[in-house]
C-alpha cells in the first residue's frame, strides 16, 4: 500500500513569482516612443518611464518618496534616551520601595538607610554606582536594581549583535561568564586576523563551533563576520553621536554596571576599537536628529540607525545616478523590509521591464554607445499610431478602403476563366474540377484530359503603385505650438500603413526648416526640436520632385504638413535665404517648384495647421495653382486627415 504524499502551502520565496502576469512591454514602448517623438532621447525616455512608472507599476520616484517618508517618520516619531529613561524609572522604583520600608521601621539601621538614600547623587549613573554595595531591605527594591543591570547588559549586547535577543534567554552568572568568554575570544580572533595569522580559517571555524549560538546569521568566513559586526557597531556609534554629550556620558557610566561586571563594557570597547581599525570605511562619525516622543533603547536605537543607513543606500540605488547604474543593483529584500512586499514587487518588475526591453530587441546600443529604438520597436509604435488613426477615421467618416478587381496585385479570393494574355497563377483545384466534370459528361472512358477551356486563374486586386512624398514642417513653431508629436505620429502611421499594406508604394519623408532633407522614419521619430528660423518649402518640394522623378511608373502624390508660410528658399549656390515677411523671391521660387510638380501630374494636398491669415491665403493660392487640396485639421485630427487623404488617392486610382 503506497503512502500518500503530503503537501504544505505557504508564501513563495523562490524569486520572481512564476504566476505573475508578464511585463506589459506594449504599454512601456508606447510611452517611451511618445517621449522620443516629443524630442527626448531613448535613454532619457526610458529613464523617465522607470522614474514615473506605469499604470501597473510604481515608479522609482514614488518608491523614493516612500523611502524618504519612512526615514522622516523614524526621526520624527522617536527619541534615543529610552535606556536612560527606563534605568531612571527602575531606580526610582527601587528607591521608593526602600524609602517606604525605612519609614515604616523605627530603628537606627532604617534611619541610616534613609539617610543614605537621601544622599544619593541626582544623576542616574552615579546613583546606580553608589548603590552597588547597598544592602537591600526589600525584595522589590533589590529586584528593580538588578533589572537595571540586566537592562544595561542586554541593551549593550543587542546594540552590537543582531541575534543576541534569542541567545540572552537568561542572565545567570554562568550566562554572563559565557558572554564574557565569547567577547574575549572574539577580540582574540580579530586581533589574529589583523596580524595576518596563517591559520585564521581554523580559528574562525573553532570560534563558531564554540559560540555559534550568538551568530544566527551564520557568517561564511572571517570577513563576513567582520562586516556584520562593523555594520552593527557603526550603527550603535552613530546612535551615540546623535545623543547629547550629557546623555553619552551618562550611558558610558551606566555601561560599567552591565550585569554587575565591568568586563562586559571593557570587552565591547575593545571590540569597537578593533572593528574601527578593520573597517575604517564604515560610517562611524555621522549622526541623526531624532525629535519624537517614543523613546528607544540602545538596541532599538541601533536598529533605527541601521534602518536609516539602509534607507539611504536604497535611495541611492533608486536614484540610478552613479556610473554604471542598473535596476538590478536595487536590494529588493532591503526594500521589502523597509516598505513592504508591494514595493519589492514594483522594483523587481521595473528591473524586469528594463531587461525585457533590451532582451526582446526593443532597445539597442548605437555604435556611439547611445540607446536607440530598434526597427521592431518602431513597428510597434507604428501599429499603435495607425490603430489610433483608423479609429479616428471610422469615428469621423465610417469609410473603409476598397479596391477593384484588375490585372495584377494581390488575390481577392475569387477565380475566373483564363483569357489570352492573362499572367495570373492558375487556380489548380478549380481547373482540375472543370476537367473532371467535363470528362464525366463526355465519352465515358474515365480519362481526364485538360483543355484550355478548363483553365481558371486567380483573380487579383489591382493596385497601382504610388510615389508618395511626405513633407513635414520641422520649424520651431511646430514645437512651440504643440504640433511636434502629432506630426511625428502622423508620419509614423502613414509609414506603417504603406510598409505593411501597400508595400509597392514608395514613401519618401522630407523634413524642412531653414533647409530640407530626406530622413528615414527612425530619424524622424528621434528628431529633436531646435530653435531655427525659416520654413523652406521650396527646398522640400525640390526633394519631393526628385523622388517622384525616380519613380516614373508610379502615381505621384505630394502631402505637405506645415504651420507657416514659406520664409526661406535655396539660392543657386545652395545656401538658404531667409526673410520675414516672405520675400517675393521666396514666394516665386516656391511656386515655381509647385508648377514643376504639377507638370508631373502629382496629386498635391497641403495640411494647414493653424489659422494664421497669411498662411491660409498662401496655401489656398498654392492649391488653386496646381489643382490640389487644402485640409485644415486640428493637431489631434492630423493623422486621420493625412492617412484618409492618402487612402482617397488610392481609391481614385
Amino acid at each position: 500500500m503506497s503512502v500518500p504524499e503530503s503537501y504544505s502551502y505557504g508564501p513563495y520565496h523562490g524569486g520572481p513569482d512564476p504566476l505573475a502576469p508578464p511585463t506589459d512591454l506594449r504599454e512601456a514602448i508606447e510611452e517611451i516612443g511618445s517621449e522620443v517623438m516629443a524630442g527626448a532621447s531613448p535613454s532619457s525616455a526610458l529613464d523617465e518611464l522607470l522614474r514615473r512608472g506605469t499604470r501597473s507599476m510604481t515608479g522609482l520616484d514614488e518608491l523614493t518618496r516612500q523611502l524618504w517618508q519612512r526615514r522622516a517618520d523614524i526621526q520624527r516619531r522617536h527619541r534615543l534616551d529610552g535606556t536612560l529613561l527606563e534605568a531612571r524609572r527602575l531606580l526610582d522604583e527601587a528607591v521608593a520601595a526602600e524609602r517606604l520600608a525605612a519609614s515604616a521601621e523605627d530603628s537606627d539601621e532604617a534611619r541610616f538607610r534613609q539617610a543614605r538614600l537621601d544622599a544619593l547623587p541626582s544623576g542616574t549613573a552615579a546613583a546606580v554606582s553608589e548603590l552597588a554595595d547597598y544592602e537591600w531591605a526589600t525584595e522589590e527594591g533589590r529586584r528593580a536594581y538588578e533589572q537595571i543591570r540586566e537592562l544595561l547588559g542586554r541593551q549593550l549586547l543587542r546594540s552590537r549583535f543582531e541575534g543576541m535577543a534569542e541567545a540572552l534567554r537568561s542572565t545567570s552568572p554562568q550566562d554572563v561568564e559565557r558572554l564574557t568568554r565569547m567577547l574575549a575570544d572574539l577580540n582574540a580572533l580579530l586581533t589574529a586576523h589583523a596580524r595576518g595569522f596563517d591559520d585564521i580559517d581554523r580559528r574562525f571555524a573553532e570560534f563558531l563551533r564554540r559560540h555559534g549560538e550568538y551568530f544566527p546569521e551564520n557568517p561564511r568566513d572571517i570577513d563576513e563576520l567582520i562586516d556584520l559586526l562593523a555594520a552593527r557597531a557603526s550603527a550603535a556609534q552613530r546612535m551615540l553621536n546623535s545623543m547629547t554629550p550629557e546623555q553619552r556620558q551618562e550611558l558610558a557610566e551606566l555601561s560599567r554596571q552591565a550585569f554587575g561586571d565591568q568586563r562586559i563594557a571593557q570587552q565591547l570597547s575593545q571590540l569597537d576599537d578593533r572593528l574601527k581599525a578593520l573597517r575604517p570605511g564604515q560610517d562611524w562619525t555621522s549622526s541623526g536628529r531624532f525629535r519624537g516622543d517614543d523613546p528607544l533603547g540602545l538596541a532599538e536605537g541601533a536598529r533605527a540607525m541601521v534602518d536609516l543607513s539602509e534607507l539611504d543606500a536604497l535611495a541611492e540605488q533608486l536614484s540610478q545616478g552613479y556610473p554604471g547604474a542598473r535596476l538590478e543593483d536595487i536590494d529588493v529584500e532591503a526594500l521589502r523590509r523597509q516598505l513592504g512586499p508591494d514595493a519589492a514587487v514594483s522594483a523587481r518588475r521595473l528591473s524586469e521591464l528594463e531587461r525585457e526591453l533590451r532582451e526582446q530587441g526593443l532597445l539597442e546600443r548605437a555604435p556611439d554607445g547611445a540607446l536607440r529604438l530598434t526597427p521592431r520597436a518602431l513597428r510597434r509604435l507604428g501599429e499603435t499610431a495607425l490603430a489610433d488613426v483608423v479609429r479616428s477615421l471610422r469615428t469621423r467618416t465610417g469609410r473603409r478602403d476598397t479596391a477593384s478587381a484588375g490585372a495584377a496585385g494581390e488575390p481577392t479570393g475569387s477565380t475566373r476563366a483564363w483569357q489570352f494574355g492573362d499572367s495570373e497563377p492558375w487556380a489548380v483545384p478549380q481547373t482540375v474540377r472543370n476537367a473532371v466534370l467535363r470528362s464525366a459528361a463526355g465519352d465515358g472512358s474515365g480519362a481526364v484530359r485538360l483543355q484550355v477551356s478548363d483553365v481558371e486563374v486567380v483573380e487579383t486586386e489591382h493596385r497601382a503603385r504610388a510615389a508618395v512624398a511626405l513633407c513635414v514642417d520641422t520649424s520651431w513653431s511646430m514645437v512651440a505650438e504643440g504640433r511636434w508629436l502629432p506630426m511625428k505620429r502622423t508620419a509614423l502611421a502613414l509609414h506603417h500603413l504603406i510598409s505593411t499594406r501597400f508595400r509597392a508604394d514608395a514613401l519618401h519623408v522630407v523634413t524642412f526648416g531653414r533647409h530640407a532633407r530626406a530622413v528615414r522614419i527612425e530619424e524622424l521619430v528621434g528628431l529633436e526640436g531646435t530653435w531655427e528660423q525659416g520654413t523652406n518649402a521650396h527646398h522640400a518640394l525640390l526633394l519631393a520632385e526628385r523622388h517622384l522623378r525616380r519613380h516614373p511608373d508610379a502615381t505621384p502624390v505630394v502631402l505637405m504638413i506645415t504651420d507657416g508660410e514659406p520664409t526661406a528658399h535655396l539660392d543657386a549656390d545652395g545656401s538658404a535665404e531667409f526673410a520675414y515677411p516672405p520675400s517675393p523671391r521666396t514666394l516665386a521660387a516656391t511656386l515655381s517648384e509647385v508648377d514643376r510638380i504639377a507638370r508631373l501630374g502629382a496629386a498635391f494636398t497641403v495640411f494647414r495647421l493653424g489659422d494664421e491669415p497669411r498662411l491660409a491665403a498662401f496655401v489656398d493660392a498654392l492649391a488653386r495653382r496646381c489643382g490640389g487640396r487644402v485640409v485644415a485639421p486640428d493637431a489631434d485630427g492630423l493623422g486621420a486627415a493625412v492617412v484618409g487623404d492618402y487612402l482617397r488617392h488610392r481609391r481614385n486610382r
